[in-house]
């Protein structure tokens, strides 16, 4: 004995309310929530590989009479040399944004949070706790 029933669950129920497996394309995939917000090249700062310097386009260099605002991949390839080492544009390498968390992608969810934190914050956190263990030692002077 067969029975014909409806394959659709919406069927047999006789409405047409929608099934909780037909959710949206957004809350399916979260690889697609995730996708960073997309980021100006013209901010992102340059590192010379021969001495350390990084040039900011928010700094620009006084030295060079390169103003604040200008991007690297404006400044002039032929004459544009490193203030320090006097190294060409080729020896610059791009390393992002100022406010961007220094480290590789995979490792910013590792270590309290702190891997998280930019540059210019890990620099606030380590020298107040230097301040801080200073003033504890010094505090150990009052304990006659």
């Amino acid at each position: 004995m067969s029975i014909d029933a409806p394959t659709d669950p919406a069927e047999s129920a006789g409405d047409d309310t929608p099934i909780a497996s037909e959710a949206p394309a957004s809350l399916e995939s979260p690889a697609l929530q995730a996708e960073p917000a997309p980021v100006d090249p013209a901010t992102h700062r340059f590192e010379c590989r021969s001495c350390g310097f990084v040039y900011d386009p928010e700094e620009g260099v006084r030295k060079l009479s390169i103003e604040p605002g200008t991007p690297f991949v404006e400044l002039d390839p032929a004459s544009f040399r490193c203030p320090v080492c006097r190294s060409k544009v080729g020896a610059f390498k791009d390393i992002g944004p100022r406010n961007k968390p220094s480290g590789f992608e995979e490792n910013l969810d590792f270590g309290l949070g702190v891997n998280r934190l930019t540059p210019g914050q890990k620099n606030v956190l380590i020298f107040s706790a230097f301040a801080l263990a200073i003033a504890f030692f010094l505090s150990l002077y009052s304990l006659r």
